[in-house]
């Protein structure tokens, strides 16, 4: 799953990374993004244009009422069929940019966090879906698939992070068939990520810094 990400570079280094401009005021960095907080995503605009926007992390479409669930997670197995997502499957992908993600492994008997991320220390591009909500904001949900290479020793889920010639693919409009997005679409080779244990502060929401990603010990 993905329920707990860190976001710290800036415009240009995004940008450089996407392969597409994005002119946006620079981001203030976060080290411990929850669920139910504005997160950064881009999506094209109306103009068509990627713009780095402020989404709702947790999806409810809007035809949904106020008690529907809203996710923040959306399994790659069903995202294209469920009628939940589908739609926005087809004609509403964004891109969730982060440094890394935290996943929990069990050791002993308690619950070590550890930090998920690019061995040469690039952005991540997880895939993510976005809808309006029925309250009028703009939610989105990650993407997430069974875990692979590195991220398998530590949770049997993670989120689907897509490699660089993905990248515009995912976000093209014109593209809306299943079969053809996964003919487009590859996820980032899972030996280029790595992770190490850090400290259980990030349990703890209100907890932001730089310190939160230090390998513990």
């Amino acid at each position: 799953m993905c329920g707990r990400f860190a976001l710290y570079s800036d415009v240009s280094t995004l940008a450089r990374s996407l392969g597409m401009p994005l002119a946006e005021p620079e981001l203030a960095p976060r080290y411990n993004v929850p669920p139910g907080t504005w997160i950064r995503s881009v999506r094209r605009g109306d103009d068509d244009a990627p713009c780095l926007d402020a989404l709702w992390w947790g999806y409810r479409p809007g035809w949904a009422d106020e008690k529907a669930p809203q996710p923040i997670n959306a399994t790659a197995e069903k995202v294209a069929t469920s009628a939940y997502f589908r739609d926005a499957f087809a004609h509403r992908r964004c891109l969730v940019p982060a440094n890394g993600w935290f996943e929990w492994l069990n050791v002993d008997g308690r619950k070590q966090p550890h930090y998920l991320t690019r061995e040469d220390g690039e952005p991540l591009w997880m895939a993510g879906l976005w809808a309006e909500r029925p309250d009028g904001r703009l939610g989105c949900a990650i993407i997430t698939e069974p875990a692979r290479g590195a991220a398998a020793a530590v949770h049997p889920r993670m989120p689907l992070v897509l490699d660089q010639p993905s990248l515009e693919p995912w976000l093209d409009a014109e593209l809306t068939q299943r079969d053809a997005i996964r003919r487009r679409v590859r996820h980032l080779t899972p030996e280029a990520l790595i992770h190490w244990p850090v400290s259980a502060r990030v349990n703890k929401p209100v907890e932001d810094d730089a310190g939160l990603i230090e390998p513990e010990g």
